[in-house]
């Protein structure tokens, strides 16, 4: 099993390098819908002298919002008639952690609680540490880790704001993928961002080039699912300061052109309390693998929302791209949804849908929640997928928002599974980001539509 990183730090060490200065600055931070980090910055003493104690509190409209923090309308949660009341960020003193590249500052993720302390469902990390529980009841601990890609540009945020994004200068200039003298270009970031993520409590792999122009991973250990979770949201946001610091911008979007897009592939298995095997049994796979797998496959469609929950998510899901279309499984064949790799203690399943822009709490729920139900009903699982699953003729991953927004809202499994107010909140997500697309004037129009038509 695993055990807590050393450079984690407990609240005591925290207290201490406060009094003696070495840190200033606390951070509270939750995750949003959009799998973004949001909170506060508190003072080190003021958080010690009162917040500790007495805890600190935020707006409930900071999951309602769109991408660009808009209020908007049918949210059960938070609305103008409901008056825009407060939350509380419950602090999780598991998860405090030194940011070596911003000075003299730590941070706490937390949870989400209403006034009366009672859960806020609809959190992110609320409707993962629901399925944990699940998964605890029934014998199980649940292991995890994301591979997370990214494109590198030599350029700033806010020249490619200016720039509307358009022609900007990727870090290589070629195909990079396990390249040393490609990766070797762009290491001093590499690096930094290495060295800062395991200073911040995380087990780093290491670093490698991908197929797109500037495009990198960055690999972290299997971890307990709740720390893999919260590790992904801090590194996802400290990747893009220190590039920041660097002069240079990353973006984690699943299709930020035509070629490779950002994936987001989440590697999963089961233990049983003690750490005993449950995928394995002597040189095969369990019955308990199998109906986990039939879970997550019976639920993949319904669940794609979770996995892939923005318009450009699904940009990915193209023929010979290395990202699938097909709702099949393979034993280490990459052009399924599901792969598997690993035999004995390193048996797990790989889900190759989610993008980089995916939120880790909300795919890694939406996994437990099938992969449970496959136990708990003891589900069958179909014939392996051999060959090329994009000329299969299996069933298809959605293949736009709106298909998955469909196939999640009217899905009586996704009710049953993560609870009805889960399903309205996150089919609200959906409509609210439909709305704004079908909105707006695209380059593409433009282009073809301005002088021509």
């Amino acid at each position: 099993m695993t055990t807590r990183h050393p450079k984690l730090l407990s609240l005591e060490q925290l207290r201490v390098k406060i009094t003696e200065g070495e840190v200033d600055t606390v951070i509270v931070a939750f995750t949003d819908m959009q799998g973004r980090l949001q909170g506060k910055r508190l003072h080190g003493h003021y958080f010690v002298d009162h917040v500790i104690e007495d805890g600190t509190e935020g707006c409930n409209y900071l999951l309602s919002v769109d991408v660009d923090m808009n209020t908007v309308d049918g949210y059960e949660m938070s609305s103008w008639d409901k008056g825009y009341g407060d939350m509380e960020f419950a602090l999780d003193f598991d998860t405090i952690r030194l940011l070596g590249h911003l000075p003299g500052t730590a941070m706490v993720q937390c949870d989400l609680v209403w006034l009366d302390h009672k859960p806020v469902v609809q959190s992110p990390r609320t409707i993962l540490k629901d399925q944990l529980a699940k998964a605890a009841a029934a014998g199980f601990t649940a292991l995890a880790g994301t591979e997370l890609e990214f494109i590198l540009f030599n350029t700033t945020y806010e020249e490619a704001w200016r720039t509307n994004y358009q022609d900007l200068p990727a870090a290589n200039q070629y195909n990079v993928d396990y390249s040393i003298v490609g990766t070797t270009r762009v290491e001093p970031l590499l690096r930094e961002i290495r060295n800062t993520m395991y200073d911040a409590g995380m087990n780093v792999e290491g670093a490698k080039g991908e197929c797109n122009f500037g495009q990198h991973e960055i690999g972290f250990l299997y971890d307990e699912v709740l720390v893999t979770a919260d590790n992904h949201a801090v590194y996802k946001t400290a990747a893009k300061e220190i590039a920041a610091q660097h002069g240079q911008a990353l973006t984690f979007m699943a299709k930020y052109n035509e070629r490779e897009g950002n994936s987001c592939h989440v590697h999963l298995s089961l233990r049983g309390k003690d750490g005993e095997l449950v995928f394995w049994e002597k040189d095969k796979r369990s019955a308990t693998y199998d109906q986990f797998i039939a879970g997550i496959l019976a639920t993949m469609r319904d669940f794609t929302l979770l996995y892939a929950p923005n318009i450009n998510s699904y940009k990915r899901f193209a023929g010979g791209s290395f990202a699938p279309t097909t709702v099949a499984w393979g034993l280490d064949n990459r052009t399924c949804a599901v792969r598997l790799v690993g035999h004995g203690p390193s048996a797990r399943l790989e889900n190759r849908v989610p993008g980089g822009d995916t939120n880790p709490y909300l795919a890694l729920a939406a996994m437990l929640a099938g992969g449970l139900y496959g136990i708990e009903k003891g589900l069958k699982l179909e014939p392996e997928q051999t060959g090329n699953a994009y000329e299969s003729d299996k069933p298809k991953v959605p293949t736009t928002l709106r298909e998955a927004r469909d196939a999640f809202a009217q899905s009586e499994l996704a009710s049953l599974l993560l609870g009805d107010d889960v399903v309205r909140h996150y089919t609200n997500m959906a409509d609210v980001e439909l709305a704004a697309y079908d909105a707006a004037v695209t380059d593409w129009e433009l282009r073809r539509s301005f002088e021509r038509m």
